[in-house]
């Protein structure tokens, strides 16, 4: 068909439509498509085709007619009507004109991110559709074309296209396509779309919250299986994912709401979509020969061959286990015969330990969140784990102690066990057996009669050692029971095809240089399917499959007559929300639009109860690492033998205190040790007032010191804020130093801004008034990680010396060498406060805070009222201060922040050349951030908000802060590492380029 000019397209939507529009060339496959556009902006779809396609036509009219008349919870293209009322036009011998209206949004293909929200609303969708379709059909359905996927066969003459794995993986789907076809021809049919592809699928324009807007294009449609719907948009919605089989699983589950699958359907599924790629590769490997110019019949190959590679790799059997659980099926079709089966024939633990001794079972907590585990310094090392086992044990004497099933353990959320999953990291945490926490040496014996499947000695797994699995017959199937850490011994003692009496002696616990180190113990597992596995067999999951898994691998206590299962379940989350609400402080918020439930720390992470770990940037409260082992033994020791008051005298208390003397500058020489920031601060606002006799207080916009009284009434960032009660009389405020977005700019503004302390003294003066003071944090966090202008704080206290106030520095948030460069944020700007706080960081998480003052300070403010703190010095709180100044010593985290920060900074200023959205990065050291503005520095919150929610679905936690609310705030445990650092901006760049933030 000889090519339509764009030109001409305009004179044939005049001439026929009388419509007058510019016309734009689209690709195009078989029509010849053009845009129209009036004027008024009103759009219009010109599709021009061979006059020989008559029914082909009329079918495509017909069915967008009948579409028409359904409720869809979507658009689609409507028929405009030709001058003479027809739909159809003739415009030459061999040309007709169809004019459709014109569906706005954005290709699926272009969108970014694909989420998970998207691809359940294109299940829905696509559900809708083929419900519509299910009472049209159309004599031009009825044909057949290549792209028919139940015609795929033809694919077969064109393998010799191909060659090593790709050859490999393309006759691996023919050949299990030809053999599901006695199942697959039976299957139900419909017309259906054919076509959902990436290029086909319209999304919303909304970028915060994408959804499917409207489907396009049915010139494909036909006649077939229905199911062949659903495999191919799997095809297109799952590609460029790291997990594909995920993917599938958001479309599944809602397109089976509105069009209810078959069994047989689902067990043709995972084929199904092997061979739409497949006859995606194909036919693009037969038009690059035809059209070696044209990218249009090649669009989709490259996506299409990496979706295959990760498709072929997955279980096909897992797979469908998968669809049909998606499906609201049990994912095992013979879960619920097995559990009957088990509750009739249950055998009790002294037939597999018969020289075991023992009247009842105890279950030991080896959860993510278990105390008893203790942090990362007591599991990992075997010789704690065995003292604390057999402690247990000792208080058990007569019990067998066992545990794991379907428990989530922190032992596996490291390296080995982490896979990228379609929103970040993600760990396989999920025991799927039963562990048996019995001496080495004990005999195993066989529950019931069988034969050795597998005798494996696990080289390659050193925690998990020598393996066996037997397979058992119940009323015509099988099943399999494994069992794990054993001796070596065992595999001479069972080999494989023999056959097993029940009670017969298949094997022996093993020793524990055996099995990785691992306390002696048997870890008991049923499986339902081997899932072609000869070798080994998972014995943790994903905590996302569980569902799947817990019916491939049922739980053990179907089948023995004890209890296995006897630790209370975990409060639900929903219940600990509720509780919250209901219980706790009203003012008391969450992070996140989706809370986290973290139940452990270690070091740069926090942990949930599923074992999902989240880089932490945001806690400077745990300023060495989450329970670094030598803060937490510090406290245990002196816990275990003395906590109380400073009236006595006590070693920790002088050692603490020298320690931290010698990190300050000699003029602060006096100390006073107390439990909070809040509490420190309120402390050196009663100094300040006792040795000046005055009342008020100069600070900063947006600062923020603490929730005591007076320590709000110094606090802009609350009393200005949203429930603030607006500025106390006695506090005046200066403007936020804040160089990029604030009241002046320039090299010297630090003057400009120090300049109000002056005006507000002076102002004062006439008023009869003096100042007590001036407090200020040393970089302002709150108020958006702004770092003052270098001679800022040095004009400032000036002017309040000179006027005879006392200056306070809030190193709350600031101190302990996070800065890098000095261990003090104050030190930055050389000057020397005469009143000095600190607190979070200072107990790593224990509350502890210090106020550190001048000689002449501490004998004013010593007026014969005795200062008394309860918990203020007491030894425990200093032992954990003193480790703390300890670990930033031995290993080096002042130089940590130094080097790291510096790399961190130099990289989110080389991201801000590539995403303009980053209007300023800040900070010294591991006390970074960067705001989001537009390009009139104009602050977006929402943005800001959603950068921070896609990270922590990324696996790395951030938060917000700044009077506008579109501050990024980094200041994560010293211990960050390089590393660390490299994986925050990867992610970053990540969300960044998502349509949301990359329009600004």
């Amino acid at each position: 068909m000889s090519k339509t000019s764009p030109h001409k397209a305009s004179q044939i939507a005049l001439e026929h439509f009388k419509i007058k529009a510019l016309a734009t060339r689209l690709n195009s496959y078989v029509d010849e498509n053009f845009l129209l556009e009036t004027n008024s902006g009103e759009k219009f779809l010109m599709k021009i085709s061979k006059e020989d396609n008559a029914e082909r036509l009329d079918f495509q009219i017909q069915l967008l007619e009948h579409l028409s008349h359904k409720e869809l919870p979507f658009q689609i293209a409507k028929s405009v009507l030709d001058k003479t009322g027809n739909a159809l036009s003739k415009i030459s011998n061999d040309k007709t004109v169809r004019l459709l209206t014109w569906i706005p949004g954005r290709l699926w293909a272009t969108a970014n991110p694909r989420t998970d929200n998207m691809r359940k609303n294109l299940g829905m969708v696509a559900g809708n559709l083929t419900k519509a379709l299910q009472d049209f059909d159309h004599p031009g359905a009825h044909r057949e074309f290549d792209w028919d996927l139940a015609n795929a066969a033809w694919t077969n003459r064109h393998v010799k296209r191909f060659s090593g794995n790709e050859s490999e993986m393309v006759t691996y789907f023919q050949r299990r396509f030809s053999q599901i076809q006695e199942i697959y021809k039976a299957l139900p049919k419909s017309v259906v779309h054919n076509d959902l592809n990436d290029y086909n699928i319209l999304v919303s324009p909304d970028y915060s919250n994408p959804t499917v807007a409207g489907i396009i294009d049915f010139g494909d449609s036909v006649f077939t299986q229905t199911v062949n719907d659903l495999a191919i948009a799997l095809a297109y919605a799952i590609m460029d994912l790291p997990d594909p089989l995920s993917a599938a699983l958001d479309v599944i589950s809602e397109y089976n709401k509105k069009y209810k699958f078959a069994e047989k359907e689902l067990e043709c599924l995972y084929t199904l979509v092997g061979m739409r790629l497949v006859t995606t590769v194909v036919s693009a490997a037969i038009k690059k020969r035809e059209f070696p110019k044209e990218d249009y019949f090649v669009i989709s190959e490259k996506p299409a061959w990496e979706l295959l590679e990760k498709w072929f790799q997955i279980n096909e059997q897992f797979a469908v286990y998968s669809f049909r659980e998606a499906c609201g099926l049990t994912a095992h079709p013979l879960e619920r015969k097995f559990a009957a089966w088990a509750k009739n024939n249950q055998v009790s633990l002294k037939t597999v330990f018969p020289t075991l001794h023992f009247d009842k079972v105890t279950n030991l907590d080896m959860s993510v969140g278990s105390t008893l585990l203790g942090n990362l310094a007591e599991y990992a090392d075997p010789e704690v784990s065995e003292l604390k086992l057999q402690q247990f044990r000792k208080h058990h004497p007569d019990s067998i102690v066992l545990n794991g099933y379907l428990e989530a353990r922190p032992f596996y959320s490291t390296a080995a066990f982490k896979t990228e999953g379609n929103n970040g990291p993600r760990y396989r945490t999920v025991h799927l057996g039963t562990d048996f926490w019995i001496s080495a040496k004990t005999p195993v014996h066989a529950p019931f009669a069988g034969k050795v499947k597998i005798a494996h000695n696990n080289n390659y797994d050193k925690d998990y050692g020598p393996m066996l699995i037997l397979e058992h017959q119940f009323e015509g199937n099988v099943f399999y029971t494994l069992y794990g850490h054993l001796s070596m011994s065992s595999l001479q003692i069972s080999r494989i095809g023999q056959t097993v009496n029940k009670g017969e002696l298949i094997a022996y616990i093993g020793e524990s240089q055996e099995n990785g180190n691992w306390a002696p113990h048997l870890h008991f597992q049923i499986i339902m399917d081997l899932l072609d596995n000869n070798e080994n067999f998972n014995g943790v999951a994903l905590p996302s499959e569980i569902a799947v898994w817990k019916s491939i691998c049922p739980d053990p206590d179907l089948i023995f007559k004890e209890e296995l299962n006897a630790l209370e379940n975990p409060v639900p989350e929903n219940k600990l929300l509720e509780f919250r609400k209901e219980h706790l402080g009203k003012g008391l918020s969450l992070s996140y639009d989706k809370p986290l439930h973290i139940v452990r720390g270690e070091g740069v992470y926090l942990i949930d109860k599923d074992g999902q770990k989240y880089l932490d940037t945001v806690n400077n409260v745990n300023h060495v690492g989450h329970q670094h082992p030598k803060v937490v033994q510090a406290g245990q020791r002196q816990m275990a033998v003395l906590n109380t008051n400073t009236r006595y005298l006590h070693e920790e208390i002088v050692q603490y205190a020298e320690m931290l003397l010698k990190k300050l500058p000699p003029h602060l020489s006096v100390i006073h040790i107390v439990n909070s920031g809040s509490e420190a601060n309120e402390l050196a606002l009663r100094m300040a007032k006792t040795v000046t006799k005055n009342e008020d207080f100069i600070a900063i916009e947006v600062g923020y010191h603490g929730n005591t009284n007076a320590a709000m009434d110094v606090s802009s960032y609350k009393f200005d804020a949203l429930g603030g009660n607006g500025k106390p009389k006695t506090t005046h405020v200066l403007p936020l130093p804040d160089s990029f977005r604030g009241k002046y700019t320039g090299e010297n503004c630090g003057i400009d801004y120090a300049a109000h302390t002056k005006e507000i003294i002076q102002r004062l003066k006439v008023e009869g008034k003096e100042i007590a003071g001036f407090i200020g944090e040393s970089m302002v966090s709150c108020g958006g990680q702004i770092v003052p202008p270098s001679n800022y704080f040095q004009e400032v206290y000036k002017h309040v010396r000179n006027a005879g106030g006392i200056c306070i520095a809030d190193e709350v948030q600031t101190g302990f060498g996070r800065m890098g460069k000095t261990f003090w944020a104050f030190e930055l700007y050389e000057v020397l406060p005469d009143i000095v706080t600190m607190g979070k960081p200072a107990g790593n998480g224990h509350p502890l805070a210090i106020v550190a003052c001048t000689e002449e300070v501490a004998t004013k403010f010593n007026t014969g009222m005795e200062y008394f703190n309860t918990f203020g010095g007491n030894p425990v709180s200093c032992a954990i201060g003193r480790a703390v100044l300890e670990v930033i010593e031995e290993e080096k985290l002042q130089e940590n922040a130094l080097n790291v920060g510096g790399f961190l900074k130099f990289e989110l200023l080389k991201l801000q050349k590539d995403f303009p959205i980053i209007g300023n990065v800040r900070g010294e050291g591991l006390f970074l951030g960067f705001e989001l503005n537009n390009s009139n520095k104009e602050p977006l919150p929402e943005q800001t908000n959603y950068l921070m929610n896609r990270m922590k679905q990324l696996g790395i936690l951030m938060s917000i802060d700044g009077p506008d609310h579109n501050v990024m705030k980094i200041k994560p445990p010293l211990v960050f590492s390089k590393e660390n650092a490299e994986e925050l901006i990867a992610r970053l760049k990540t969300v960044f380029a998502e349509d949301f933030l990359k329009e600004f």
